[in-house]
């Protein structure tokens, strides 16, 4: 069964309301570093391709790349993530400047790398190898007493909640319940407002911090999730697993529609959440909350590259649940943009004006 379509004049309504929105991104940061080249010959020294440089470029990836997504399509992002005492950590905020994202949240550990991948890639965009910098022990100690600080200021000012959880340390048991206590009012005092000061000196840090009025409504929080971590995201409103990841997660294969509503459910069980998007590749995905349940089909077109889909849909999600959408409203323009970035290559990002083209507008 098939979720009715979005009109086209209720997406221009919905993504006309996404200028501005504040969101709050918590996650694993990353770098991604293209090394691009022509291979040439079989080195002599060993059966592997010499691959002759010829340019390299930087991207933002993981939580960075979320947050990128949600700057891309006209949001207020704020990004609280890890980052060590390198250059790679001086590249990434400068990316972060670039794309118009918030970087004062970012927490510096001087016991771990900044996570930095390094891809080889012929001038095809095929990749030839990878290395991965990356420290991926749990938060602990100051570091993660700086994120549960910088959860607990900043989620006074937004709209939205996003976790993007790459198993690299960020997201702990302390952060996310950090996250569940500012996204339900009844059971904390954090509140909100609709300004938010996009300036991040010392002032406005300051300012955040002042206990404001608690609003009546809950917050919205979004969870791009690992299966490990699935207990600690009880409470969350949606939960946004892969098709391999809600197999690990239920013990059940997911290759049929039929296999996907009896997943999605079981996943909504386990991991008590309000509502489950199971993402499915060519088979679009799968939409399950108490309202509503179907399959969204997939509209991409041309497939380039997946590298962070994901993000774009969670960032898209996020932005459409802040501007007031149902769940399946917000699923199916999430999947129009997953259409459109797997046609770019590497983590890349939607605009507004793409996103309302796949709608004839």
């Amino acid at each position: 069964m098939n979720l009715p379509p979005l009109d086209a004049g209720r997406a221009r309504d919905l993504v006309g309301r996404f200028a501005g929105l504040p969101v709050l991104v918590v996650g694993d940061v990353m770098l991604d570093r293209f090394i691009v080249g022509r291979v040439t010959r079989i080195s002599p020294e060993a059966p592997v391709p010499v691959v002759r440089f010829e340019s390299e470029h930087l991207r933002l990836g993981g939580a960075a790349n979320v947050a990128h997504n949600i700057a891309a399509l006209g949001g207020r992002p704020v990004l609280v993530g890890i980052v060590g005492a390198d250059a790679a950590a001086a590249r990434l905020r400068d990316e972060l400047a670039r794309a118009g994202v918030r970087a004062d949240g970012l927490v510096e550990d001087r016991d771990r790398p900044t996570t930095e991948k390094v891809r080889i890639v012929t001038e095809r965009n095929q990749q030839v190898a990878r290395i991965d910098y990356e420290g991926d022990a749990a938060a602990s100690g100051d570091v993660e007493f700086a994120l549960v600080e910088h959860v607990e200021r900043f989620a006074r000012r937004v709209r939205a909640l996003l976790v993007s959880d790459y198993l690299k340390g960020t997201i702990t048991r302390a952060v996310i319940g950090a996250l569940l206590r500012a996204a339900s009012p009844a059971t904390d005092s954090v509140g909100r407002t609709n300004s938010w000061d996009t300036s991040p000196d010392s002032a406005s840090i300051e300012r955040a911090s002042l206990p404001r009025e608690r609003s009546a409504d809950p917050i919205p929080l979004i969870v791009d999730p690992k299966v490990p971590h699935l207990d600690w995201y009880a409470g969350a409103t949606l939960v946004t697993p892969n098709h391999h990841e809600a197999e690990v997660a239920t013990h059940l294969r997911v290759r049929t529609d039929e296999d996907a509503r009896h997943a999605a459910r079981d996943f909504r069980t386990r991991a008590q959440c309000g509502a489950v998007l199971i993402t499915r590749g060519e088979q679009g995905m799968w939409l399950s909350e108490a309202g509503a349940e179907g399959a969204i089909p997939s509209v991409a077109r041309e497939v380039s590259d997946v590298t962070g889909a994901g993000d774009t849909v969670v960032a898209t999600l996020a932005l459409a649940v802040a501007a007031g959408a149902k769940m399946a409203e917000a699923a199916a323009l999430a999947n129009h943009a997953a259409g459109i970035v797997v046609g770019k290559f590497g983590p890349a990002t939607v605009t507004v004006e793409e996103l309302l083209e796949k709608f004839g507008i």
